[in-house]
């Protein structure tokens, strides 16, 4: 309960009271993390549903489906996205970019990312939401999964944190690989068994974008850990956001 109410609390605005802050219960919520993603993501696909029940088009749809995700985590996730960007971009020391990344304000490379990211979630869900309401909602419950799912992998053993205080370093180096292992795994087999709602091929499709996504983030999480020494909380929301806007553009292809 400690890791449900860790990765809630943290990771949405549901409410969820912590009840404990410390590297335990991070490594509990941060296993718990798909969970947490997998009821934002059906939140979601409830908006985009009903809003197509009451004749929306498949465009209207899915800009509420991404505005619910935005609400339901307070930004957190595009916030940190943008600020990695401002990191990354900075070309500054380490210490420097991380200063930048703590500004309260965005700068252009921030604002790039977040409007780029954006544009392709609604894309993509438009489309899919073009194919049928079943189709957006799998998508979407994927894509969320996926996401925190990328949280969960970021936390595992190894990754160190760039900052000494912050939710980087409460959770950085939590999770086993073994724990994170397993996790993965649950998480692809679920991912497949909503795929195999439309056909087998799905099953495999959903299974290789939930794959290409984590790829892609493991791929932002190093050259993080590269540039900055470590990971923060901004590289965490960077994470997740990459991970689930990658899923939704590769389930739209093939």
């Amino acid at each position: 309960m400690d890791g449900l109410r860790f990765a809630f609390g943290t990771l949405t605005v549901l409410p969820a009271r912590i009840t404990r802050w410390d590297r335990e219960a991070a490594r509990s919520g941060m296993l718990c993390a798909p969970l947490a993603g997998l009821v934002v993501g059906l939140s979601a696909a409830a908006a985009g549903g009903v809003a197509l029940l009451l004749g929306a088009s498949p465009l209207v749809a899915a800009v509420l489906t991404a505005l619910v995700p935005a609400l339901l985590t307070r930004g957190l996730h595009l916030d940190g996205l943008a600020d990695t960007a401002d990191g990354l971009g900075s070309a500054k020391p380490a210490e420097e970019a991380l200063r930048v990344m703590k500004r309260s304000d965005i700068g252009p490379f921030g604002v790039l990312a977040l409007v780029f990211a954006l544009f392709a979630q609604v894309a993509a869900l438009a489309e899919l939401y073009g194919e049928g309401w079943a189709r957006g909602t799998v998508a979407v419950a994927v894509a969320s999964a996926t996401a925190r799912l990328a949280l969960t992998l970021a936390s595992r053993h190894g990754v160190p944190a760039a900052r000494p205080e912050g939710l980087g370093a409460i959770v950085a180096g939590t999770v086993p690989h073994r724990s994170a292992a397993l996790a993965t795994a649950l998480v692809l087999v679920l991912v497949a068994a909503a795929g195999a709602v439309f056909s087998p091929y799905d099953a495999l499709r959903h299974v290789l974008a939930a794959l290409v996504a984590l790829g892609t983030a493991e791929l932002l999480l190093r050259r993080c850990v590269r540039r900055f020494g470590g990971v923060t909380g901004d590289v965490f929301g960077g994470v997740a956001e990459v991970a689930g806007t990658v899923t939704l553009v590769a389930l739209t292809l093939g």
